[in-house]
């Protein structure tokens, strides 16, 4: 029998799969670590013995055996529960080495930020990460860094900050962090202003791992067209992940080398396949500008994989890629060290060039898929939501949404579940999954789907996908404040009259009668309302009421979202979007200050 401190070394147990909450299907899925997506290559265990590896252990020698070969991880630095409730037999491990590389990516990324002098340069080798996190200014700034005007700088708090405004700061980050897509379900403002180090990690990567890939996509960057393989469509290449894409890409610049990788951990350990991609990949001089970077390949030769690791880094750092990974990070296989340390590559010298003479043009992500698609992901959804119709194919995401809305879905007998083989790659089942989404929709959800059905989901048709996704989205909403409201049934009339009322109460003018109403283009209403929530917490001063211009609206727009935020509305509409007053992300956006207002009532 495998011993289980063996085991525990291979696999990594995900049990926030929906699978995995209450429901004891026969089997589940287990990822192997080091492959950035495992799709396909699964291995699969037994249900029961997941469930006695993942629940409290009540063999004490097993329980041991198991926390010893967390704790024995190289880099793993092993800390207690973070709550009282949690603290008592529970750790939480934290890579020491990903605190050292995220310490020094910030401190060079966010270097000549004034606002950051406090704090910057950090110490990678003690917990200053976790105490420079702690008043939410660099968190808002690296969020900033990662999706560009996320955050209106002007409601950051920046100087003199009290327990209240630095609460407001991490308000900001946390719900901003969520607009863009992160996963912050588990992770309170407390939690970071006490600096408990795996949520602070694990939230910075979501972060930072945004701002690295958002662009590598076809859509952003149409010279990752040279990488499409042979008989294979632009749609194809289209739907996979930016994880899938980097991996494509080094193989693609390894091939003349006659090499081939298929994983960021054990195949990159021996330096070798690093350094025949930076010989491929630096520049040769021929493009304006950008001189000649001759890659020293001598360092191969080094017997003694650490130091041949070094070597590789000093030539990195010749292209101004020396970022997230030590010699150490990649003997040992950090994968996502080594994933970062791959898209930093990118980035900066991807050495692509768009085919010629092709006949196609690749249409952006709209704003409204990119709103859905970060809702989607902010709520924890698996596997990660990167393009909206090609991930949602199978419907295994379109599933786990429903469940986020209080529909039971039957996963034992009704859901078949990736791998997905077969002909065409099992699109039947996937089929057979999209039906069973529209079904739950008409018949348990109660949506309006007239004219979708399963084989529209599978299509990606945009039009109808997307009608099922809001509906998903609004009842999500309107689920919240059912709670708060103790079971009143909300829709849009409950909301409108809540928010008029509320603004009258507090002696404001504005008033809207529906969320097309044309006043909302200015967000004096939205405004309005925040302030009324949480008195003086508006600065009016910063708002243009009178006559204002179409430059004007926007940087209202701007400041009344970021606002929201800051006073703990979970807010996921765009400043675009009041400014068109566009009536279902409006909707969203006051349903969600209807719900702050009515916790603080």
């Amino acid at each position: 029998m495998t011993d289980f401190s063996e085991l525990c070394s291979h696999y990594t147990f995900h049990l926030e799969h929906p699978l995995a909450a209450g429901r004891a299907p026969p089997r589940v899925r287990t990822p192997h670590l080091g492959n950035p997506r495992a799709r396909g290559q699964s291995h699969w265990l037994l249900w029961s013995f997941l469930l006695s590896a993942s629940l409290p252990m009540k063999d004490d020698r097993m329980a041991q055996g198991f926390r010893k070969a967390l704790n024995k991880k190289e880099g793993i630095v092993a800390i207690g529960g973070t709550s009282e409730i949690s603290s008592e037999g529970t750790q939480h491990s934290i890579s020491e080495q990903e605190r050292f590389a995220f310490a020094n990516y910030i401190s060079t990324a966010l270097e000549k930020d004034e606002d950051l002098k406090h704090v910057l340069p950090i110490n990678p080798t003690t917990g200053a990460l976790f105490k420079a996190s702690a008043d939410g200014i660099l968190l808002c700034k690296l969020i900033n860094l990662s999706v560009p005007d996320t955050i209106d700088e002007r409601t950051i708090n920046k100087k003199k900050l009290t327990p209240f405004t630095t609460q407001e700061n991490l308000n900001l980050a946390l719900n901003s962090a969520s607009a863009i897509g992160c996963q912050v379900v588990n992770i309170g403002a407390q939690d970071l202003k006490e600096g408990k180090p795996h949520l602070v990690l694990g939230l910075l990567w979501q972060i930072i791992k945004i701002g690295l890939f958002a662009d590598i996509k076809l859509s952003r960057n149409e010279a990752l067209a040279a990488l499409l393989e042979e008989g294979e469509s632009l749609e194809a290449l289209m739907k996979l992940s930016p994880e899938e894409l980097l991996l494509r890409w080094v193989n693609f610049h390894l091939k003349k080398t006659g090499m081939t990788i298929s994983n960021f951990s054990g195949d990159i350990k021996d330096s070798k396949a690093y350094f025949h991609l930076l010989e491929q990949i630096a520049p040769d001089g021929t493009k304006e500008g950008v001189p000649r970077v001759e890659i020293d390949m001598t360092g191969l030769y080094e017997k003694d994989l650490k130091k041949r690791a070094e070597c590789l880094l000093k030539q990195a750092e010749l292209l101004g890629c020396r970022q997230f990974v030590s010699a150490t990070d990649i003997v040992t296989g950090n994968a996502k060290l080594n994933l970062a340390f791959v898209a930093t590559l990118f980035n900066k010298h991807p050495a692509l060039t768009k085919p010629e003479n092709q006949d196609w043009t690749v249409e952006g992500e709209t704003r409204e898929e990119r709103t859905f698609r970060n809702w989607m992901n902010s709520l924890g959804v698996n596997p990660h939501v990167h393009h909206v119709y090609g991930d949602l194919q199978d419907a295994i995401v379109i599933l786990q949404l429903y469940e986020k809305i209080k529909v039971p879905v039957d996963w034992n007998h009704r859901v078949n579940l990736p791998p997905f083989k077969g002909v065409g790659g099992g699109h039947l089942k996937k089929i057979e999954n999209c039906n069973y989404a529209v079904e739950l929709g008409k018949k348990k959800a109660g949506f309006s789907l007239v004219g979708i059905g399963g084989q529209d989901l599978y299509d990606g048709n945009p039009t109808l996908t997307l009608a099922l996704v809001w509906q998903l989205m609004r009842r999500y909403t309107l689920n919240v404040l059912e709670d708060l409201g103790h079971g009143e049934v909300a829709g849009d009339d409950l909301i409108i009259s809540w928010v008029n009322k509320t603004l009258a109460e507090a002696g404001k003018s504005s008033s809207f009668k529906s969320f097309k109403d044309k006043s909302i283009s200015t967000s004096l209403p939205v405004l309005d309302l925040i302030d009324a929530i949480q008195p003086q917490s508006v600065n009016f001063d910063l708002v243009k009421r009178d006559s204002p211009s179409d430059e004007d609206k926007l940087n209202n727009a701007k400041y009344a979202v970021s606002m929201a935020r800051k006073i703990g509305a979970k807010v996921y509409a765009l400043p675009e979007d009041l400014v068109e007053v566009n009536p279902k992300m409006v909707m969203t956006m006051f349903a969600c200050l209807m719900g702050r207002g009515m916790k603080r009532a």
